[in-house]
């Protein structure tokens, strides 16, 4: 099985998304699991060479780490601390952040986009639509579809190695770790990337593994993620600027009920 070329640098997921669909979402508000986020039409940012780890990207929309004010203000994650509760909103000193290994993935993980799919979210969307009147219960479904969409519906991350499944296939690459990137918003606030690069020995085995993956889950230091984002590809540069498409990954031993509860908790 291989990764198809005419994904690696845009909708990074085994299936490809029409044109015409992400030309449709590119004004669309960015919220998932329960964050705020939100793009112009246009951007622009600046890349240092990554190993510095001080390189900010400056962009005109916000994701991956936008969060409810009101949220915020109430203290809506009553389990973290306050200055948790600011990182997890995308506030934070770039001197608090630190190096992450695989570690704080390891594990078997599950794509939330076949929950999507079954209905078994479908309370979440209600839940969202009530606290957003602008936006219905089943336009935060379609919004939701984008963005879970994959076809990569299994994770399996043991040491270096990270397996994509895909039904009953398969494919296993090692990687080492490529630094973080740093996401400036208008916002002001600001997000993270963990990105590892596929080790040489094992793309010449897999050759149709993705060269980059990048992880964002709301930390900034070594933490064990709760759930994460997961992007991949072949260009490094062009996944930081994925924002119509962030397969979702939790635990494979959670229910669809309990994914729900959990999404609803933020």
């Amino acid at each position: 099985m291989r990764f198809p070329a005419a994904i690696t640098s845009r909708a990074f997921t085994f299936g490809v998304l029409t044109l015409a669909v992400l030309q449709s979402a590119q004004a669309s508000q960015h919220d998932h699991d329960g964050h705020e986020h939100h793009h112009d039409d246009h951007h622009d940012h600046s890349h240092q060479p990554h190993h510095d780890h001080d390189h900010d990207h400056d962009y005109d929309y916000d994701y991956d780490y936008d969060h409810d004010h009101e949220q915020e203000n109430s203290h809506a994650h009553g389990h973290r601390h306050d200055q948790d509760a600011d990182i997890y909103a995308g506030y934070f000193q770039d001197s608090q952040i630190k190096d992450r290994s695989l570690a704080d993935w390891q594990g078997d993980w599950q794509s939330v986009y076949p929950f999507l799919q079954s209905g078994a979210l479908d309370r979440v969307f209600a839940y969202k639509a009530e606290r957003a009147e602008e936006k219905t219960a089943q336009a935060y479904k379609k919004y939701y579809e984008m963005g879970y969409q994959t076809e990569v519906d299994r994770i399996v991350i043991q040491g270096d190695a990270v397996s994509f499944y895909h039904g009953d296939d398969v494919v296993t690459g090692t990687y080492g770790y490529d630094g973080f990137e740093i996401l400036t918003y208008k916002a002001g606030n600001r997000g993270v990337r963990y990105i590892f690069a596929l080790e040489d020995d094992a793309a010449n085995a897999n050759p149709g593994l993705p060269d980059f993956i990048q992880f964002s889950d709301h930390s900034i230091f070594p933490t064990q993620a709760g759930h994460f984002h997961l992007y991949w590809g072949d260009d490094r540069q062009a996944l930081l600027d994925e924002v119509m498409n962030w397969p979702t990954y939790y635990p494979t031993d959670m229910s669809g009920q309990q994914v729900a509860e959990e999404m609803m908790s933020h």
